[in-house]
Order: C-alpha cells, then structure tokens, then sequence
C-alpha cells in the first residue's frame, strides 16, 4: 500500500464526458476492417480504461443513493441495500485495478480508494477481544467516530467536523499504512462491521441501530457514524469523477492525452506490464499467497463482508479484459477494438493462443474460487480456504496462483515478442 493523496480538483466537465450515451461503446466496421497498429491498440486501452471508470462511478453513485437513503430511514431493508450496493460497485472497480501498475497517476491515486489491509478500530467502535491489528500502530483504537480530537504519534488533530477533506488528511496518520479512513473499505466496514468470526462461517454484522436516532442508537455516535459514511462515499465519488476525466477523449491537458501522443511502445510496455504485476505480485502473491501462508483472514481482502472471491476473480478479468481488448459493461454492452492478442497473433499465433488459453485457465481458476464461496451447499469464502488445515480450500487457492505464475510467464514473452525490453513485472518480493 502506498501513501495516499487527494488529487486536486481538474479543469475538467466530468458530466461533458459521463453520460448514459457513452454507456454503448463498440468497436465500429471500419475500425475492425484495419490490422492492429501498436498506436490503435494504445488508444483503445484509454477506451477500456475510461468506460471502467465510468462503470465504477456509475455503480458508486448509486451506492451513494442507497447509503443516503439507509441514513434517512435506517431499516433493514435499505442496510441490506446499501450492501449489495457496494458489492456491485467493486465488479467494475476492481478490474480497473490492471491499470494501476505502469501507469503512475492510477497507481499515486489508488491508495485513497483501496488501500488495505486497514485497522478498523481507527474509524469506529471494535471489540477488543481477538481484534488484531498492525503492531506499534497508534491510531489502531482511536476511534475517529467516538472522538473530538485524535492525537496519533504526537499529532493533535481536531475531527469534530467529517469532512471529504478531513477524512482523505486522516490515511496514513502516525505513518501506519494501516491507518486507512478512505475507501471501498472503510465504507464496508461502516455497513459490515467487524467480522468476528474468524475461520468460521460468517461476515461482519453490524446492526442496522448503529445508524438509529435518538434510544434507538447503538454503540453510541450514530449521527456521527452517518456522517461519516456520507463523507466517505461522497469522496468516493469526487475521487472516481477524476480518474473519468483523466481518460476522457476529447481534451488535451489530461493523462490519456499524455499517453496517446507518446510513443506507442511505451504505452504497450505499460500495457503489459500491468497485466504481469497484478497476476504475479499483487494478486498471486500480496492477495493470495501471503494470506494462505500465514493462514490470516487479516489479510484477505474484502474481510468485512467476505466478498474476497470476487475481488480476486474481478482482478483476473481485468488482466484478461486488457490482452483481448474487451470489456463487457454493467449495463450489458460490449466494448471491443484492437488489442494485444492482436498484435501478437500477427507474429507468433502460436504464443497468442497459448496466452489466451492461459488466460482462460485463470479465470477458471478463479471461477472455482468464486463458485466454491458462494455455493448454496456449505459455501466456503476465502477467508475458510486459507484456514490451518483446509486442504481443499489451500488447493483451490493454489490452484489459482499457479494458474497467474504461468500467465506471466506468457505475458513477457509477448513483451518479447512486441520487440519490448525485458518486462520484468512487479512480484512484490514473491518466489514462485
């Protein structure tokens, strides 16, 4: 996890370039009629990596509307709203998470809206009994929620007012990059709650009286706890509104432009090497491999609402989705162009084949994964499959990281294969 920022506001009209009529974005004739040039493939890459933000906007606004509505009328019904709100917001966001390796600006953004894993007891109420948190972390318990003022390695700070722009301030605070007040997880874990099952059947279950007004309130703060949940989601959206722009076509000042204009092999490098570091280091090895060796549901990471399986298997998709230049949107349509398995079917069909079929293997994988989580007989999510002693969730596990390792291998030989230096994607420190 990195050190997060607050992008500043962008002289951008997020609307001129977020409205349901770019919903249908499709590959036209004529375009499909010309051979892939490394430059056209560049292009559509910003068009998939656009219509992913807008989908992840788009899903975010409407978890913004059924937070807003849980906290106008706090039942159950519209708790449980809110939640499968959220969950259909990550399917669009975490396939755009393959844009974040080689492309800085994603990668320097991403924090604030995804960093984990987090400390909960830093935003609300935990009970302490098995609660674990990031050794030394000062502001593990602070209890944003529950207080006035925080003072977190020697740092007095006034919360009183929940603000956007108090709560973005608030990442990292005491230099912990387990202080996390930002994000899809923060605000899972304002609908969730603690899980405190451990390797047991069950996620969090926070009562929906936690958002209750007057005796009906629990745990204390709930005015407090909606504002905060309000502040977070309305960063989400602000913050989502300014990675649309920064892909938005049609302007000249933003990073697709950036990219575009430059060379087209760069822009194939940072193609590539996204698809690699997130199957090698970041999903097979931060997400999967260090949580199955240290048998710690800690480390999974969707924890509060364990909807993980779906992180994961998003994350593959989105690999997939950038080598096959396709994205199937949360309104139904197809966006499709030319892609890297284009370019190198022209030169090596035999490797493009191979990728592809790998390709498929891992989202397979990652299929068995999601289907065993949520099978309607004895369902086992992931934080049950990286328990001590469950063979048979450890080798469903494994199964999906050797199928990303064998992935990447393919993925740098196109690299070589596009005439592209050594790729060498991130393994964060992993052997495989």
């Amino acid at each position: 996890m990195k050190a997060m920022f607050r992008p500043a506001p962008l002289a951008l009209t997020v609307a001129a370039v977020l409205t349901a009529g770019c919903a249908n974005t499709t590959q036209t004739d004529s375009a499909a009629s010309q051979p892939a040039t490394k430059a056209s493939v560049v292009e559509h890459y910003a068009d998939l990596a656009h219509a992913g933000y807008e989908d992840a906007l788009i899903t975010a606004k409407t978890l913004n509307k059924a937070t807003d509505r849980l906290l106008a009328n706090p039942t159950e019904a519209n708790l449980q709203a809110a939640k499968e709100a959220w969950l259909a917001a990550r399917v669009p966001y975490q396939q755009t998470e393959v844009f974040r390796f080689g492309n800085t600006i994603v990668d320097d953004w991403e924090g604030q809206l995804n960093a984990w894993p987090l400390d909960e007891g830093l935003i609300d109420y935990v009970q302490a009994d098995d609660y674990q948190y990031e050794l030394g972390n000062a502001g593990a318990t602070a209890n944003i929620i529950g207080s006035d003022s925080l003072n977190v390695g020697g740092e007095t700070l006034d919360v009183t007012n929940l603000s956007a722009e108090l709560l973005a301030d608030l990442n990292e605070i005491g230099g912990s990059e387990a202080n996390v007040a930002t994000g899809y997880h923060a605000i899972e874990f304002l609908l969730w709650g603690q899980d405190l099952h451990g390797f047991e059947p069950g996620s969090g279950e926070r009562p929906v009286t936690d958002y209750a007004t007057g005796a009906d309130c629990t745990n204390g703060n709930c005015e407090r706890r909606g504002e905060y949940l309000d502040a977070a989601t309305d960063l989400l959206i602000s913050d989502l509104e300014w990675m649309v722009a920064q892909w938005a076509p049609g302007a000249s000042d933003n990073y697709r432009s950036q990219l575009v204009n430059a060379d087209a092999n760069e822009g194939v490098q940072k193609m590539l090497f996204g698809m690699g570091s997130l199957s090698l280091g970041e999903l097979a090895g931060e997400r999967m491999k260090v949580a199955l060796e240290a048998n710690s549901y800690e480390d999974e990471h969707d924890c509060f609402s364990d909807n993980t399986h779906n992180s994961h298997y998003y994350n593959g998709q989105g690999i997939q989705n950038v080598y096959t230049g396709t994205y199937r949107r949360v309104d139904g349509s197809l966006v499709t162009g030319p892609s890297l398995s284009d370019l190198v079917k022209q030169g090596n069909p035999e490797l493009d084949a191979r990728l592809n079929a790998q390709l498929d293997a891992s989202m397979k994988a990652l299929g068995v994964m999601k289907s065993k989580a949520e099978s309607s007989q004895n369902p086992m999510p992931f934080d049950r499959m990286i328990a001590p002693g469950n063979t048979s969730g450890a080798t469903v596990v494994n199964g999906a990281i050797m199928a990303l390792v064998e992935q990447t291998g393919s993925i740098e030989q196109a690299a070589r294969q596009l005439g592209l230096e050594a790729l060498s994607p991130d393994d964060a420190g992993h052997s495989f």
